[in-house]
């Protein structure tokens, strides 16, 4: 068996690059929320140093709040800035002798689009008009990945280590009890039920179906670092390879 582990990354945390070395998949932020021309540059490099996909991270305009504000944007604006994001990236990549293989949103942008069709029908617009080889990364079972599919995009299905699930397979927002989850150890054991069994236990008790095609691993906490080298190593003896391709 085998499993994605995506990152996200360029986001003004210190251990990036121990980060690479443990992941397949790397969320590169595109400067809407944060990051920069420098730190796309940085992290193209590191990236192809350890043998890592390079996604983009497109994100709405709300560096203030780390990309977790609420937005109503017309469709035609989404599609805009979110071509504008992947093709930023796309160019540092190029530059860097690497290419962008897939497309995570971030943030609000990522649950809202999980939930509003118009939304996730302009993100898939960007992603393919950007390059119809591209992945788009998108919740299990969501609105995304359905978006991304009838526009004839192949998709990622992903799942969440450290987040609370609802019985209806969305996330637990995270203004709400239970949305993060704090114990290693439950964490781990989550992510190895979504892998192995295709089920999620949700906060309210009821087993849920998810279809896990990669997992996030947040990166911008200060244990990040310690949960990655746990979570890696759990699936080493489950014999669970960490692979993109």
């Amino acid at each position: 068996m085998k499993i994605d582990l995506n990152a996200d990354l360029g986001e003004g945390c210190d251990h990036d690059r121990e980060l690479l070395q443990l992941v397949s998949s790397a969320n590169i932020a595109c400067g809407f929320h944060a990051g920069d021309a420098d730190t796309m540059r940085q992290s193209v490099r590191w990236a192809l140093e350890y043998n890592v996909q390079i996604g983009a991270h497109p994100s709405f305009p709300d560096r203030e709040n780390f990309g977790r504000t609420r937005f109503t944007l017309p469709p035609e604006t989404v599609y805009a800035q979110t071509l504008e994001q992947i093709g930023a990236l796309q160019a540092i990549a190029q530059s860097e002798g690497g290419s962008v293989t897939h497309v995570k949103p971030h943030g609000m942008l990522y649950n809202q689009a999980a939930q509003e069709p118009a939304l996730a029908e302009a993100i898939a617009r960007a992603v393919k008009a950007a390059d119809p080889q591209l992945v788009l990364v998108g919740l299990a079972g969501s609105e995304s990945i359905k978006a991304a599919r009838k526009a004839g995009l192949m998709t990622r299905e992903e799942v969440f280590a450290d987040r609370g699930y609802q019985a209806d397979g969305s996330l637990v927002p995270r203004s709400q009890p239970g949305a993060l989850i704090e114990s290693d150890e439950q964490a781990i054991s989550q992510t190895l039920d979504m892998v192995q069994l295709g089920k999620v236990r949700a906060i309210t008790g009821e087993w849920v179906d998810v279809k896990a095609e990669t997992v996030c691993l947040h990166g911008d906490g200060a244990h990040a670092l310690v949960f990655a080298r746990q979570l890696h190593a759990a699936f080493a003896r489950h014999a669970i390879t960490v692979s993109g391709r």
